[in-house]
């Protein structure tokens, strides 16, 4: 069973592991995503295409569903504008054994940074910047297609 949310409210990672670990596992990862004020930022937009983003992120997770043997999949993104310290996604996990459960949390969540249709743009005090694809982040994404 998987469930993708996009939306704008923020979330309690604490309810989403507990949904998870109900599940009979005997496993569950998740990474948590923050927004970094790194350099001055003082926000970070999101758009995005709400059925496109839907339809792309749940695509993914039905990979993982077949790649690894999950139980559970969660994931939450979140868009519109967010503060520095704000939550902005959520991907847990649920196996029955740790290695399926890890790599496939480590998957998806490097597959949302470089592949998920979102468009980001960084709010300073004295600029705005769309957000460039960063080739760290593409070559992660790409080693699991390797």
């Amino acid at each position: 069973m998987s469930v993708v949310t996009i939306q704008r409210e923020d979330f309690d990672p604490a309810i989403e592991l507990a949904a998870l670990e109900a599940s009979g596992c005997g496993a569950v990862a998740s990474f948590t995503g923050i927004v970094r004020g790194e350099g001055g930022l003082v926000a970070l937009e999101l758009e995005h295409y709400p059925a496109m983003t839907s339809a792309q992120v749940e695509r993914i997770v039905e990979q993982a569903m077949t790649r690894w043997p999950l139980l559970r999949v969660r994931v939450i993104h979140r868009y519109g504008l967010l503060k520095p310290g704000e939550r902005i996604v959520f991907v847990g996990t649920a196996s029955r054994h740790r290695t399926a459960a890890l790599e496939a949390c480590a998957f998806l969540i490097d597959w949302l940074k470089s592949e998920a249709p979102f468009w980001k743009k960084e709010y300073f005090a004295d600029r705005t910047v769309w957000v460039e694809a960063r080739a760290e982040d593409d070559a992660r994404a790409q080693s699991w297609r390797d």
